[in-house]
């Protein structure tokens, strides 16, 4: 069955959204805590160990009902259950969307063109928690007899983001082993990831889909070559493993037959970490690590699934999204973590959410006419303050902002952690609040300076405040909660593209700049340059030195 296909702004909600809009659209979020005593009380969802507080907005209850009044206008519930029963929501493709059976439990069934597909899941899970555990253990040893010590993943996109952030993430949990990503096909990259690690010791983990992926495939054979300059075509087996449905030129590669890892059609590349695409999270942080990341995920998953939509965590998030971005005009939103730990979390996100929901087509293959999509960008707290946090505060641009900080450090370091969150709490304060003229000019009073110094200098420090955050905070950082926090904003994109009535699990725009590639290349290793736009043409020709 399709999904239901519906332009959200010929809805009877979005026409009350925008009379609501322009009646709402001039308060400030000050206001609404002056008039509300109880607003973070009312404004708040807490869940197992999250508390989200999303009272720093511009909305009320009647605003956030309306939004609830769009979701079920465009079937969002249906779509949900489609989504957790393998329908094959990917109509583009021709594909179910199941990265949450990856993280079921073993009694689930989830059917698949009538097929459970959880023992087979299951099958693959117990394969990672053996290899992982010969290899951390020391078990299973090198060409010449010796333990490994480093891992190197070799993939891009999804096969290197995902796995790249939790393992960054997951630092303090690391093991014996010490993890290595390649991804761009820059020779420049794979030469310095080289230079660390000794061909004795190193398991290679190849991950490709289809393993035909230009970056990949030629980042692999360069370490092929640079691994055969001290080993044999036979000693291959014993170093490189592959995540991967080709079996034929996984072989062809070098790779034994029982270290090659599956992959599924219906798990999107964005969403693969939590497959076998994940093997090298298992080996830098162990087996029951990477189970309690899948575990945290599931328990997320049971709640979007289940949970009434104003106390849905990813529901609330979603919607508050659509208002910031169809109705106010925000193009982005930016992402605070609170943790160096999380440092790589945006740019994981940007592919999850750009890639997703970056379409301009409606699911009746016409174009939209309204916005889809964020620009998501950030890094951590308190680095970012130090850096673009000038423009969230005095900017011109609206940007909301999710805040996520940790109740508990890992190493035990108070004074350092008091220090972090007390910067947590006061930015999103200083968002809210600004500083008003008054209170500027009480300082500068105190400070002596003159009427005239006084005058010049107020326009500058005065702050408007009403900047919308969100704030999510969490016990302690995690596998089990890192789990549920990817899990929440993946739903939360799966919701933005119901209502935004687009497809979210194709990336067709990524295919053109491959074919692409993959002609001028031609070309300029035939030295013969075809027909192109000018610009094109003469810069191929300057690189070429014509």
């Amino acid at each position: 069955m399709k999904l239901q296909n519906s332009n959200p702004t010929e809805t009877n909600a979005w026409q009350k959204l925008r009379t609501h809009f322009s009646e709402i659209e001039l308060q400030s979020i000050q206001e609404l805590f002056n008039t509300d005593s109880k607003r973070a009380e009312n404004f708040n969802i807490e869940w197992k160990d999250f508390y989200v507080d999303f009272s720093k907005n511009n909305w009320t209850k009647e605003t956030v009902n309306l939004l609830i009044e769009l979701a079920n206008e465009v079937g969002l519930q249906e779509a949900i259950s489609k989504y957790f029963s393998g329908e094959k929501i990917n109509e583009t493709e021709d594909r179910a969307v199941l990265h949450t059976a990856l993280r079921a439990n073993e009694n689930d069934v989830v059917l698949f063109e009538g097929k459970n597909v959880i023992p087979e899941i299951f099958a693959t899970k117990n394969k990672i928690k053996d290899f992982t555990n010969s290899i951390v253990s020391g078990q299973a040893k090198g060409y010449t007899g010796k333990p490994f010590t480093d891992v190197v993943n070799i993939g891009i996109g999804g096969s290197d983001l995902g796995p790249a952030m939790i393992v960054e993430a997951l630092q303090y949990y690391k093991n014996n082993l010490n993890t290595h990503f390649i991804s761009n096909v820059d020779g420049d990259h794979v030469q310095e990831i080289l230079k660390k690690i000794n061909p004795e010791t190193t398991l290679f983990v190849i991950v490709s889909k289809t393993f035909t992926t230009q970056e990949t495939l030629t980042n692999s054979e360069t370490v092929k070559k640079w691994f055969l300059q001290s080993a044999t075509e036979k000693d291959i087996a014993k170093h490189f493993v592959a995540v991967s449905t080709n079996l034929q030129n996984v072989t062809n590669f070098g790779i034994a037959s029982e270290n090659i890892f599956p992959m599924w059609d219906w798990v999107g590349g964005r969403f693969s970490l939590w497959s076998a695409v994940g093997l090298t999270i298992s080996l830098a942080v162990g087996y029951d690590n990477f189970n309690h990341l899948l575990k945290g995920a599931n328990k997320m998953d049971s709640h979007f699934k289940t949970t009434p939509f104003e106390k849905n965590i990813p529901v609330v998030l979603a919607l508050l999204s659509i208002w910031h971005n169809n109705f106010f005009g925000a193009e982005t939103e930016a992402l605070i973590p609170y943790t160096q730990y999380l440092q790589k979390l945006a740019p994981y996100l940007q592919q999850g959410i750009m890639e997703s929901n970056g379409k301009s087509i409606g699911r009746n293959g016409f174009p939209v006419n309204y916005q889809t999509g964020t620009i998501v960008w950030g890094e951590p707290g308190t680095n970012s303050q130090h850096a673009f946090f000038q423009l969230i505060h005095q900017g011109t641009k609206l940007i909301p902002t999710d805040f996520i900080g940790f109740i508990q450090p890992l190493h035990g370091e108070k004074d350092h952690h008091n220090k972090l969150m007390s910067n947590f709490f006061a930015q999103t304060e200083a968002l809210l609040m600004g500083k008003t003229k008054e209170q500027v000019t009480s300082e500068f009073i105190a400070q002596g300076k003159s009427e005239a110094e006084v005058a010049h200098l107020i326009p500058f420090k005065v702050f408007e405040g009403n900047k919308p955050t969100n704030t999510i905070l969490i016990e302690k950082l995690t596998p089990e909660s890192l789990g549920a926090l990817v899990a929440m904003y993946e739903h939360k994109i799966f919701v933005q593209g119901i209502i935004w009535n687009i497809y979210s699990y194709d990336q067709w725009g990524v295919e053109l700049g491959k074919q692409l590639a993959n002609s001028i290349l031609t070309e300029i290793e035939s030295g013969v340059v075809k027909q192109h736009d000018s610009s094109t043409t003469t810069l191929i020709q300057k690189f070429m030195g014509s």
